[in-house]
């Protein structure tokens, strides 16, 4: 439901050009939401802390500017494990 209600207060873009590659998920506020806008990567029998630094490392967050957006933000790293069949998520504030 969390997803679905999204609609109401983001903007969704996948797979965008941002700094040095494509970030895979970007959830950009709406002009009538408070809420942070959110840069999601998604990584698979990796780990959350290498999802974290990619988007770190290769500036995913320059993409904010380019939409003129100066809000809060949050970097979130998530990873699935099909051997475990686990997720891990590491969320970053800036």
């Amino acid at each position: 439901m969390a997803y679905l209600s999204a609609v109401d207060h983001y903007l969704r873009f996948e797979e965008l050009a941002s700094g040095k590659g494509y970030s895979d998920i970007l959830f950009l506020p709406r002009n009538t939401s408070s809420k942070p806008a959110l840069l999601i990567e998604l990584k698979w029998n990796k780990n959350a802390d290498k999802a974290l630094s990619q988007i770190t490392d290769k500036n995913y967050a320059h993409i904010l500017r380019k939409f003129n957006y100066t809000g809060e933000a949050l970097l979130i790293g998530i990873n699935y494990n099909a051997k475990s069949k686990k997720h891990t998520c590491k969320i970053k504030k800036i």
